[in-house]
């Protein structure tokens, strides 16, 4: 298995966005502990495949999380396979792994297998809109997600997810505390150095993503930041 509790900074690239080959070799060669390949909506075998290749030409590791059926391809290093722990459409939680098991059960390498625990904290984000995803309403409910996920299912990963917008560190503190010996990730709305830096303070991994499309120095940047704060 991937060691992704090393992991303190990770890029994550949207298959279904366009990335060029100068701005993916700096991403790839950035000094980057991971590429995380996922998104919403537009995920489909081609373009991941597509992105899968492209990505082989470095030696950054390269994982997949996986939100389609359609759009799982072999040859990635490990398959992030999220549990929406807050999703209101209970289809969500466990329905999806079912039909997957059934699909590609006798092909699954189970020491590439990842779980995460997703609490969806942006209620406006596309991913709390597919998943009907329950509003966390404050920071002992973050907890006690948190706690659902690392002391009842025995989740390795708890991934605070604010898609989009940046998160509140009350929120994402409580979630740490509750995740206990779960590895926390926090995704959503970095901007720049100074917000990785302050969510690197709290979570064990800071995840980049949109930034990378609208400003790729800035997402660079935030390396830096990330790889220079202990937690």
């Amino acid at each position: 298995m991937i060691d992704y509790r090393g992991w303190r900074h990770t890029f994550k690239l949207d298959p279904d966005k366009t990335i060029d080959d100068e701005a993916l070799e700096a991403i790839c060669e950035s000094g980057t502990d991971a590429i995380i390949v996922g998104g919403t909506y537009g995920v489909t075998y081609d373009n991941t495949l597509e992105l899968m290749s492209r990505l082989r030409r470095y030696a950054v590791p390269a994982v997949l999380e996986i939100s389609s059926l359609d759009a799982v391809v072999p040859g990635f290093d490990s398959y992030l396979i999220p549990l929406v722990l807050n999703a209101g459409d209970p289809d969500w939680i466990f329905a999806p792994h079912v039909s997957g098991l059934q699909a590609f059960g006798a092909y699954i390498h189970w020491d590439e297998i990842i779980t995460e625990g997703y609490i969806i904290a942006n209620p406006d984000a596309g991913v709390a809109h597919l998943t009907k995803a329950r509003p966390i309403a404050d920071a002992s409910q973050a907890k006690a997600y948190a706690q659902v996920a690392t002391n009842i299912c025995r989740l390795p990963i708890v991934y605070m997810e604010y898609s989009g917008t940046y998160g509140d560190p009350a929120i994402v503190k409580a979630a740490k505390a509750g995740a206990g010996e779960a590895h926390l990730f926090y995704g959503g709305g970095i901007r720049n150095p100074e917000q990785a830096a302050e969510m690197a303070a709290i979570a064990d991994t800071v995840v980049v993503g949109n930034v990378i499309y609208d400003d790729l120095a800035a997402a660079l940047a935030t390396l830096k930041a990330v790889k220079g704060t202990e937690i």
